[in-house]
Parts: structure tokens; C-alpha cells; sequence
């Protein structure tokens, strides 16, 4: 029994005219997520890193060689502002993770670029990343993490088809 058994069993004590089966799912991936949000930063922060960070040095990493992105293209796929992604784009810089350089196809547009120290940064903050988040679902057998994959998945596309 965990903490969201006895949170389901109160209610279901207190409210029995309410179906609070939603809550024995989505509150454990609730507390998940937060769990795991901060095992995250702990462990981005032992390479110097914010979250943030992580997330924009990550997805010049995926981008593939020469790990650079438009403005535009890091905003899409952060979900942030402009405002936002303008001045994480400048304290990378300032860290010397990113460079900016100027799109060859746009003449007013830039591309921002991961230089090799950030490009070692990420690297490392990964690596580290994976065997924490492995470590997280040692109890899971594979075939386990399979299931658990796919019914997160299907969750994930209903979430994403709602917006």
C-alpha cells in the first residue's frame, strides 16, 4: 500500500457517491513526475546545469551534426515565449555553450549552435541522466517497462490530441 492508496481509500470513505478510480493512475503519475522533476535537477545540477539548460543543449544535441537550430525551431519545441527562449539563448552564450551564428539562408534570421563544451556538457549530464532514470525502474522487469511504455504512450496521445 502507498500514500495514494490511502488518499483513494479516505475518499472513497468520505465520498462513496464519487468514482475516484481516475485518482489511483493520475495521482501516482502526479507524484511521479515530481519525483523524477527533481531527481532530474539534482542531477543536472552536478554538471552545472538547469533544467532548462539541459532541455535547450539536449535538443541542439538531437538536432545532429552541426547541433544547430533556428530561434523559431528551439521555441517549437520548448514551448516557451520568445522573450524566454531569447534570453536562455544568451546565458548559454555567455557560458559558452551556444554560439550564434548567421542563417545562410536568412539574412535576418540566426541559428543557434552547440559548441563543444556544450556539446560535452550534454553529453555527460545524459549520461548520467540514463543511469539514474534506470536505476528509477530497476524494480520493473522489461517487460514491465514495455507495458508501462506503451499504456504511458496511448495516455500521452490523448493528452496531445485534447489541445
Amino acid at each position: 500500500m502507498d500514500e495514494v492508496d490511502r488518499i483513494v481509500a479516505a475518499w472513497r470513505h468520505e465520498r462513496p457517491d464519487l468514482d475516484v478510480a481516475p485518482m489511483e493512475v493520475l495521482s501516482r503519475v502526479s507524484r511521479l513526475a515530481r519525483q523524477l522533476d527533481l531527481a532530474r535537477k539534482a542531477t543536472f545540477q552536478e554538471h552545472g546545469l538547469e533544467v532548462w539548460a539541459f532541455d535547450v543543449l539536449s535538443a541542439l544535441r538531437r538536432a545532429g551534426s552541426p547541433y544547430q537550430l533556428s530561434p523559431s525551431q528551439l521555441i517549437a519545441e520548448m514551448m516557451v515565449s520568445s522573450g524566454t527562449m531569447t534570453n536562455r539563448i544568451d546565458r548559454l552564450a555567455a557560458g559558452e555553450l551556444v554560439l550564434r551564428r548567421p542563417d545562410p539562408n536568412d539574412r535576418r534570421g540566426i541559428l543557434v549552435q552547440l559548441t563543444e563544451a556544450g556539446k560535452e556538457k550534454v553529453d555527460g549530464a545524459l549520461a548520467d541522466l540514463l543511469v539514474h532514470e534506470a536505476a528509477l525502474l530497476s524494480d520493473l522487469t522489461r517487460a514491465q517497462r514495455s507495458k508501462l511504455t506503451e499504456l504511458l504512450r496511448i495516455l500521452s496521445i490523448g493528452f496531445e490530441h485534447d489541445d
